[in-house]
């Protein structure tokens, strides 16, 4: 057929040709499919209202179409459950390259933040940041313990006995 001829040189053919040429295709219920990228990728956070409102302002906020959140805001009213969930889908979504969370919320998932540490997986990064209203502890983190296996007097030069 024609419409074989014209496909086979590569140029272009409209849509309605090769629907009517090749019904057997039915191309009607195909839907093209976005592959995540490193311009994709977002930062994921949970923390206390100052901190994510801050970040929120600095633009890492993103709410998709089913009204999924990148964030997460701690605060009395919310249950360590539901921390810990929002840290579970965060790290299980293709498209979080880090995720920033608070010390003292990671305080209160230590359990689901050293296991994730420990699962080997590289993205998301965890890095813990700290809060307004509570003192950060280098001796809590995860990246400053490495960096005191690594390199000891480093962390005695910080006054920081580990």
């Amino acid at each position: 057929s024609s419409c074989f001829q014209v496909l086979s040189f590569g140029t272009f053919v409209p849509r309605f040709l090769v629907d009517s040429c090749f019904p057997e295709l039915n191309l009607v219920g195909m839907v093209k499919t976005k592959f995540v990228t490193q311009t994709d990728m977002k930062i994921g956070l949970i923390g206390d209202e100052d901190t994510v409102t801050g970040m929120l302002l600095a633009g890492i906020g993103h709410v998709d179409g089913q009204g999924k959140k990148n964030f997460l805001v701690v605060d009395s009213k919310v249950h360590i459950k539901d921390i810990e969930e929002q840290f579970h889908d965060l790290t299980a979504r293709k498209d979080i390259s880090m995720i920033l969370i608070t010390q003292d919320c990671a305080e209160m998932i230590r359990r689901a933040v050293d296991e994730f540490a420990h699962s080997g997986q590289m993205i998301p990064t965890v890095l813990e940041i700290p809060s307004k209203d509570t003192p950060y502890d280098p001796r809590k983190d995860g990246v400053m313990q490495r960096v005191a296996f690594f390199m000891p007097s480093a962390m005695a030069s910080l006054g920081v006995e580990i």
